[in-house]
Order: C-alpha cells, then sequence, then structure tokens
C-alpha cells in the first residue's frame, strides 16, 4: 500500500519532516543516476516519485530542481523528468562526486579526480607559497605537524579532518578562485577514502613529512618546493590507489 502524502498536501504540516524527506529523494534520485542505475533517457514523473518515496508533490517538484541544477536530469512539458547525458553532468559538484565515489564506478571517479588534484594542487600550492597571509602560513604549517601527531596515533577521523583543513586552505590562499572553488569536491573525495576503508591505519611517513615540506615552504615563500612537494603528496595517493595514470 503506498504511503504517499496526497499531492495537495501542504508541506508547513510536515514540521521538520519536509527538508528530511526533500534530502533523501535527492540522495536516492541522484545516487541512482550517478551509478547508472537510472541511466541517461530514464524517465521520471512526480506523480511516480511520490508513490515510491512517500512524499508530497512540493516535496518531489523541488527535489527534481535540485537535480536539474547539477544537470542529471531536465524537465519537458508531456515528456516529464529525463535523465540527462552524463557529459552535460555537473561533475564538479561534492554531491555528485560523493555520489559516483559511492556507486560501482568509483574507480574511474578515483582516477579523473586525482588527475584534476595532480594538475591543480601542485599550482595552487605554488601560489600560496606567494600571496598566502602571514597567518594562513601559520595555520598550514600547524596542520601538517597535527597531521603528523594525529597519523603516527591512528587516529584517522581525526586525520581526515585535519587532511581536509589543510587542503582546503591551500586552495582558500593561492589567490586563484577557481581553484578555491575546487574545496568541496577535494574534500569528499578525502572522505571517501577513509569511509571506504581505502586508507592505511597509519599513513606513511614519507606522505606526513611531504605534508610539514608543503607547510614549511608556503611558510617560506618558496613556491617551487612547495610545488615539488605537493607532487609527492599526489604521487602517494596515486600509488596507494594503484591508479594508472
Amino acid at each position: 500500500m503506498s504511503t504517499a502524502t496526497p499531492p495537495d498536501t501542504d508541506n508547513a504540516h510536515n514540521g521538520g519532516a519536509a527538508p528530511a524527506m526533500h534530502e533523501r529523494v535527492i540522495e536516492a534520485v541522484g545516487s541512482a543516476i550517478a551509478a547508472g542505475i537510472l541511466f541517461p533517457g530514464s524517465r521520471l514523473t512526480l506523480e511516480g516519485l511520490q508513490q515510491e518515496y512517500g512524499v508530497s508533490r512540493t516535496v518531489a517538484r523541488d527535489s527534481m530542481k535540485v537535480l536539474e541544477s547539477m544537470n542529471l536530469v531536465y524537465s519537458r512539458r508531456r515528456v516529464g523528468i529525463v535523465v540527462q547525458e552524463r557529459r552535460l553532468w555537473n561533475v564538479f559538484d561534492p554531491k555528485l562526486v560523493r555520489w559516483r565515489l559511492a556507486s560501482d564506478r568509483r574507480d574511474i571517479q578515483y582516477s579523473s579526480l586525482t588527475e584534476l588534484r595532480i594538475a591543480v594542487e601542485p599550482i595552487a600550492a605554488a601560489g600560496a607559497a606567494r600571496r598566502a597571509s602571514a597567518a594562513e602560513r601559520a595555520r598550514l604549517v600547524f596542520l601538517a605537524a597535527e597531521l603528523r601527531r594525529l597519523g603516527e596515533a591512528g587516529e584517522l577521523e581525526a586525520f581526515l579532518a585535519v587532511d581536509i583543513a589543510f587542503h582546503s586552505l591551500l586552495l582558500q590562499s593561492c589567490g586563484n578562485e577557481m581553484f578555491t572553488a575546487l574545496e568541496g569536491m577535494v574534500a569528499e573525495v578525502l572522505t571517501s577514502r577513509t569511509k571506504q576503508g581505502l586508507m592505511p591505519f597509519k599513513p606513511r611517513k614519507e606522505a606526513l613529512q611531504a605534508h610539514e615540506d608543503v607547510a614549511a615552504a608556503v611558510a617560506r615563500g618558496d613556491a617551487v618546493m612547495a610545488e615539488t612537494a605537493i607532487r609527492h603528496i599526489l604521487n602517494e595517493v596515486r600509488n596507494a590507489m594503484g591508479l594508472g595514470m
């Protein structure tokens, strides 16, 4: 028996449940598209979404608007909601990155993301060495030391949070707003490696040293060394993931 909310139900009566239902539909449909379960050309309807997820028409419509903003679907009168061709997806959206990393196609996503990081992060590190503020330089050195401490202790959850902060700060302080916009995407790939058990219990000493080398180079304004040191980090990632480049 369907548990769908009647189409005209006002979401105001749902209290705090509406946002949760909204997110549930986005996650379910978005994940299915990213995994190829809903392939390009697949058609959806608001009525079908209402019945499948037990939500109001408003929640179903608003959820599809989010996916449409990511270019995962498009709407056509008398056709319904259609899954877009992959080449049109907003592949830099952190949600889509997370969904693809959780799918059976994760190896392809890891490979493309690592290639992107190799292309971007060395230039970002060099930019940070030239343009970071004194506070940002000091913060980077502190974060590298924390990575050493947490990595040697095997505290992976705390290590992950600091690793995200480290790489985010590099992108934030490099002076290139387009690189900074990749911050959320890099955070997703770092999170995925840990959540999927792809990180060693204790990060390799070489990786910890490379983070400290990057921070030290940025702190003293050595763009060449900052770029070189972060390439060591990214090469370690590539090798650890067994990715062919």
